[in-house]
């Protein structure tokens, strides 16, 4: 884990045209929720205006978040504090977690937290905020993922080179899926398969959940990290291409290779299925792409040092 950056290039923001002009109306209510891991604190953003909200204090070194209904949970990994707020802002709760918190999801009630020192993730009781039980992984957990239908928590573990898929409903084990080098974020498409971004080995893993095995391995930039899918496309962050990779999910064939800001990081996808949002760690920003054009259309700034690493868009009902 890194808790500071080098000197990195100045890049300027879009023009405020492009702001304005950036999400379609379907994404009007989103909002992101963006850790800012240099500045200790949570930008708060609304996509549609294309400015910061707010900006919330979150000692510690925020890196990881997960967005649920009415809650923001947001983990301290410095800190070693797993953190709750509402909608607003305001801090509902908090636990400390003691080892190295990276990665969080949350799921039926749940909220799952990876331990990067220790192997394993903290399953915790999401209203309570209180440690239920603990599930063992390989070395070195960092993304975690749910699939769509619920079933499977995935944990990328990085210095195992493996994946290790639960089963949600038992907790137990599923399976232990080797990977790329240094596998780091991870998501479920639509479909149910998992992407996974190998950072060691610059491509992306797709993997057979329920079969326990890989599919395919593709090809991507350089140090690929975060992984959201839109518009029937998945779309890979390459921190350091300042890049993002487009795969077509129906033939897995690589579309285009789209300019962002500096060292992207985090991404997901807004509401609307087309907007596709990156946190660009060096630049102070995210970028904000359309899906269907693969073209960037704008930035809005944020705290210092953008990571996301999770899912962090709130989407509109």
């Amino acid at each position: 884990m890194r808790w500071s950056r080098g000197l990195a290039r100045p890049r300027p923001l879009a023009a405020l045209a492009a702001l304005l002009t950036l999400a379609v109306p379907a994404a009007a209510e989103d909002l992101a929720y963006v850790t800012v891991q240099n500045g200790n604190g949570l930008s708060i953003l609304d996509l549609a205006a294309g400015t910061e909200r707010a900006r919330i204090d979150v000692p510690g070194k925020p890196a990881g978040v997960a967005v649920a209904p009415g809650a923001v949970f947001v983990v301290s990994p410095e800190g070693k504090t797993l953190r709750r707020f509402d909608p607003a802002g305001a801090e509902t709760g908090r636990l400390a977690l003691e080892g190295g918190p990276m990665g969080v999801a949350v799921a039926g009630g749940r909220v799952f937290v990876s331990d990067w020192y220790n192997a394993r993730i903290w399953a915790i009781d999401a209203a309570a905020l209180t440690v239920a039980t603990e599930l063992v992984t390989g070395s070195a957990p960092a993304g975690l993922a749910v699939s769509p239908d619920g079933r499977w928590l995935a944990s990328a573990d990085r210095d195992a080179d493996q994946v290790s898929v639960f089963d949600l409903a038992t907790l137990g084990l599923h399976a232990r899926i080797p990977v790329g080098s240094r596998p780091f974020g991870l998501g479920f498409a639509p479909d149910g398969r998992l992407f996974v971004g190998n950072v060691g080995s610059d491509d992306v893993s797709v993997l057979d959940p329920e079969a326990g095995k890989v599919l395919a391995t593709l090809p991507v930039g350089a140090r690929p990290y975060g992984v959201a899918f839109a518009a029937g496309r998945a779309f890979v962050t390459n921190q350091y291409a300042d890049t993002v990779s487009v795969i077509d999910l129906a033939t897995l064939a690589p579309l285009a290779e789209i300019a962002v800001g500096e060292y992207p990081e985090g991404i997901d996808s807004a509401g609307d299925g087309r907007t596709v949002v990156v946190a660009n760690w060096f630049s102070n920003s995210v970028s904000l792409i359309d899906a269907e054009t693969l073209t960037a259309t704008g930035e809005i700034e944020t705290g210092d040092g953008p990571r996301a690493f999770g899912r962090f868009i709130a989407k509109a009902p």
